[in-house]
């Protein structure tokens, strides 16, 4: 492409073949697996689901902690961290336009955080069709598209902090706050507010969802659990206000117009202001 979106994508990937962090993060997520299968999870049952279905709704859980985090920590160094070491002083010299380093740099970057996570779960459907195991087709294609606007959604939040911030530390700070308000606004802690300020719940828990990890959390729990069961009274509002299908789909649509919204507003501004 003229705009030198590919280019930057295919650079981006191979500088991060080479670090150790991706290698780490690939054989984390494929070792979490290995380990799961290993110690016979997929033997055990939850909420009347058995074999890879349970091994699935444990993998979801664990890319909800892992993977939000990672995201922010890893992407938000990448615009500023080009800036502060004059790299993109001399990527931009080239025939490369803004809008094509930007882009080029998510695209990358989504590769890159995407594919490690999908091949793990699978290569779990691989070993379950090869041992002989019932691969819920369905299942696993929900929650890899769920995994996708997951990372969308934060790496979107990701490239515009590193696009308006001034510093590294800056950026990872503000990554590190955004996660950790995620994290402790999930809906135990809403509903404590909820309790304790008597406040009106549908208007906590319509709060609550707009918090992405909120809605992934939820999305992914709706997809094993049709009653919400684990989430308490939430469960009701959330089932009277909309059907369970919806709302499935509400978990992959809204983390991926969230994150291209920020991502459209960190390009606009990359494109407008001093970016050296």
């Amino acid at each position: 492409m003229k705009n030198g979106l590919t280019q930057i994508a295919i650079l981006d990937i191979k500088q991060n073949l080479r670090s150790k962090w991706f290698w780490s993060y690939s054989i984390l997520f494929g070792g979490f697996v290995a380990v799961m299968f290993a110690l016979g999870i997929t033997e055990s049952q939850i909420i009347g689901f058995v074999g890879l279905s349970r091994l699935m709704v444990t993998f979801m859980q664990v890319s909800m902690a892992i993977l939000p985090i990672f995201v922010l920590i890893s992407t938000v160094r990448s615009v500023v961290g080009d800036r502060e070491s004059n790299v993109m002083e001399y990527m931009l010299s080239l025939p490369i336009s803004l809008s094509g380093y930007f882009w080029g740099k998510l695209l990358g970057r989504f590769i890159i955080i995407f594919v490690p996570v999908f091949l793990a779960l699978f290569g779990a459907t691989i070993w379950a069709t090869i041992t002989k195991i019932d691969v819920p087709w369905d299942m696993f294609a929900v929650y890899s598209f769920q995994l996708a606007a997951m990372v969308i959604c934060f790496l979107g939040m990701s490239m515009f902090i590193s696009t308006v911030s001034r510093s590294q530390e800056i950026a990872i700070s503000v990554a590190f706050i955004i996660w950790l308000l995620s994290v402790a606004f999930l809906d135990l802690i809403l509903m404590g507010i909820m309790l304790k300020s008597r406040m009106n719940p549908d208007l906590i828990i319509g709060v609550g969802m707009i918090n992405p990890l909120q809605v992934f959390r939820t999305g992914a729990l709706a997809l094993f659990d049709p009653e919400l069961t684990v989430m308490g009274p939430a469960s009701y509002y959330i089932l009277d206000t909309v059907s369970r299908p919806v709302f499935i789909i509400f978990s992959v649509a809204y983390p991926v117009l969230l994150g291209g919204l920020l991502a459209f507003w960190g390009n606009k501004y990359f494109n407008n202001n001093d970016i050296l």
